[in-house]
């Protein structure tokens, strides 16, 4: 067993970049693919080490870190307020219990898995985008989609960030889980932190024997097939072992980091469900880390998503509440059917108001969850127009708003509807 000191994850974070996976999760309920400030082999002893590990992740949770005075910085109080709740350690909670029982699938195969649960989620611009091939031009990289600390470091966006950080320590066969954060839309399956886990796992030149391959011999090479199959395999075990024996189909994808690359779907309770991405890592991935000889496969998933189909969990925020009438239906180890304890109905109110030019929904949501928190259940936009004659473009949204614990009133939600509407203005949003 292997225990790295959580004080090593802060000086990890300030330039190690990385390879990544963070179009690996799926859109819905990306929780929604970092890995830890401590780690430790595989094995089943590896429970044990669990308070352990959250011991290392208590120094993050200091929202100032993340609120600093920086002309870049877009981190909102009740984001920074989210950072090292560690959910994802605590063995009794729905996402710890998913975790927990994915790397015990793992602890079981004849690869030698590292688990990383702990790191600091501050990373560089380098490690979250750059060495990922992640141009400066995409959109995952703009303010509307990405918590910024400074122009060069942010919330990491996805567990990816600290990849080729332990590529280059080494480590050539390891599993990735921690919190991330990324603006998003609202609703049932859409929150701002979430939690990923990928793993990672480079082969053996002496197994693969790779020649010297240009670009379209090594993606129609035998080697290549040979990972990519060893990457399914793997996977419809994981699926096996979480779901039960189920029917599973592969669709061909796109990353950026993986190539090729494909996406899993499992039937469950009569549906097909999307539930992971992955591929075999782009060759200029591992060339970033000094690896061009290697290759290997990768993949990414979204504890969220997962937790809220098999416990049957139908509302997002609450993975993150407090009340024990969510918290005592859990038991480590032990995957039980959710039983609601919310009847609360929902305030519905509606906003309306000019879009000024570049107008993002993310910046709106962010505003709106800012003003009222986790009351916000969802927004929808009902209506939108342009006006022939100005050019101008309006629109309207519906806003949901319930509370988990309480009935709402009129009056306290007409107040937060008013700030909301006031609060506008800072996006030259015109209410109407």
């Amino acid at each position: 067993m292997k225990v790295y000191p959580a004080a090593v994850a802060v000086l990890f974070a300030a330039g190690a970049p990385c390879a990544a996976l963070t179009a690996f999760v799926p859109s819905g309920a990306r929780s929604t693919p970092p890995f830890a400030a401590s780690s430790a082999r595989l094995s089943a002893h590896a429970g044990a080490e669990t308070k352990e590990w959250a011991a290392g992740a208590v120094e993050f949770a200091t929202p100032e870190r993340y609120t600093i005075d920086h002309p870049s910085n877009n981190v909102p109080p009740h984001i920074a307020e989210l950072v090292g709740r560690g959910l994802h350690l605590k063995e009794d909670h729905p996402i710890g219990i998913i975790r927990a029982k994915i790397q015990e699938y793992f602890a079981g195969l004849d690869d030698d898995f590292t688990v990383f649960d702990a790191e600091d989620p501050i990373v560089t611009t380098t490690q979250c985008f750059d060495d990922l091939r992640i141009p400066p031009e995409h959109p995952g990289r703009s303010p509307s989609d990405t918590y910024y600390i400074t122009d060069e470091t942010l919330l990491r966006t996805h567990t990816s960030a600290h990849q080729s950080q332990h590529l280059r320590e080494g480590h050539e066969c390891f599993l990735c889980t921690g919190d991330v954060y990324r603006r998003d839309e609202i609703d049932a399956s859409h929150y701002p932190a979430f939690h990923q886990l990928e793993g990672v796992k480079l082969f053996d030149e002496d197994e693969l024997k790779v020649q010297d391959l240009d670009h379209d011999e090594w993606i129609e090479s035998g080697q290549c097939k040979m990972i990519g199959d060893d990457l399914k395999k793997t996977l419809e075990g994981l699926m096996d072992h979480l779901f039960g024996p189920c029917e599973k189909r592969w669709a061909d994808d796109y990353f950026p980091f993986t190539e090729p690359s494909f996406e899993m779907e499992i039937m469950y309770e009569g549906e097909w469900l999307e539930v992971l991405g992955c591929g075999v890592v782009h060759t200029e991935v591992l060339s970033n880390v000094n690896m061009p000889e290697r290759h290997g496969w990768a993949f990414g998933l979204g504890l969220e998503r997962l937790a809220m189909i098999l416990f049957k969990i139908p509302d997002i925020r609450l993975f993150w509440t407090d009340d024990e009438r969510f918290s005592s239906q859990f038991k480590a180890g032990d995957i039980t059917t959710f039983e609601p304890y919310s009847k609360y109905p929902p305030v519905f109110k509606d906003i309306a108001f000019w879009t000024p030019e570049g107008y993002v929904e993310n910046d709106f949501f962010e505003l709106a969850r800012g003003v009222a928190g986790d009351l916000v259940e969802r927004i929808e936009c009902t209506d939108e127009f342009t006006n022939p004659k100005t050019g101008k473009s309006s629109k309207c949204y519906r806003i949901a708003y319930r509370s988990m614990d309480r009935s709402l009133t009129n009056e306290e939600i007409n107040e937060l509807q008013d700030n909301l509407r006031d609060r506008s203005a800072e996006l030259e949003l015109e209410v109407r």
